[in-house]
């Protein structure tokens, strides 16, 4: 009688240490769901059916025209030069970055004292806000006048000063608009390069100096660059959607207030058009069309990439 006493009691007990783990676990995760359901699940429906509305000056749906403003969007100039001018600004900042922050990461890793401080250094401009960054360098290291930080070191060797900005041949507002970004997100795809290169196994290299590779690009081609694949992956697929998203930098250097406003017309991607659809024509059912086109563009990409560069290849090898 008292065993089986014992037994219910025990019974009972893991029944009540379950009923209180699967309360502990939906608590948890019960805010989060409904922060994703409200803040992202119902906006993006929400959206779609608006890009699916005439919806102009407001955002309730109900005037349904199918893919129109799909269909209207892709027979525009205007929005078609505006993916131009995102493919070329992702064909510039994307192998860019790449090398840059590899090659600082590599930098870092190998030096032997002093790797705190340069990891620091070089992740603090991450913290900076682009719209601030972008502020910055129109007015200050870019102004285009000859007391600017920019022209202040070319004017050292005896060169005119530049008009970076507003000038459509040549193009100096390129190598801004790829400086800007490149010195705001160089640190922090560097971090993810030097945890890769930290988990490098040291018999990789020893094994290779015993076989007369001692160093230099041949060790990097077959040993470290091989060992970084995950982490390549992972930079091309974040870099390429950063690109795509690209907004304060073409917005606030070419198309602010004051002299440069009028200077969005020379580089103006997507979201700055659909921006100007969707808030300054209040066409909200085109603007929420563009949206998708991007969306679909960047799963588009990045699916293709991470076939060509990741997933596919590993799961070949497997």
């Amino acid at each position: 009688m008292t065993t089986t006493t014992q037994t219910a009691r025990d019974g009972e007990n893991r029944a009540r240490k379950r009923l209180g783990t699967e309360l502990s676990f939906w608590g948890f995760v019960t805010p989060a769901m409904a922060g994703l359901v409200l803040f992202m699940a119902i906006p993006m429906v929400w959206g779609f059916l608006l890009s699916l509305s005439r919806a102009q000056n407001t955002i309730h749906f109900g005037h349904f025209i199918g893919v129109r403003n799909y269909t209207d969007l892709l027979t525009d100039p205007e929005f078609l030069n505006s993916l131009w001018t995102i493919f070329v600004f992702t064909l510039f900042i994307v192998p860019t970055t790449f090398v840059f922050s590899l090659w600082l990461a590599i930098a870092v890793h190998n030096i032997p004292r002093g790797k705190a401080f340069f990891r620091t250094v070089f992740f603090i401009p991450t913290a900076v806000s682009y719209a601030a960054a972008s502020l910055i360098a129109r007015m200050s290291f870019y102004s285009g006048q000859s007391n600017g930080f920019a022209n202040h070191i070319i004017g050292l060797f005896g060169l005119a000063p530049i008009q970076w900005i507003g000038t459509a041949s040549p193009p100096w507002y390129w190598l801004v608009l790829v400086s800007v970004r490149l010195w705001l997100q160089v640190g922090f795809y560097m971090i993810i390069f030097l945890a890769a290169l930290q988990q490098i196994p040291r018999s990789l290299y020893e094994a290779a100096a015993l076989d007369g590779a001692s160093g230099g690009f041949t060790v990097f081609r077959y040993i470290t660059l091989p060992q970084l694949r995950a982490a390549t992956v992972s930079v091309l697929l974040l870099n390429l959607i950063a690109a795509f998203q690209a907004f304060d930098e073409f917005y606030n250097i070419l198309g602010g207030s004051g002299s440069s406003s009028g200077n969005i017309g020379l580089a103006r991607p997507p979201l700055v058009y659909i921006y100007n659809v969707a808030l300054s024509s209040q066409d909200f059912g085109r603007g929420a069309a563009g949206g998708f086109i991007i969306t679909f563009i960047i799963v588009a990409f990045t699916l293709a990439q991470s076939r060509l560069f990741g997933f596919g290849s590993a799961k070949e090898g497997r």
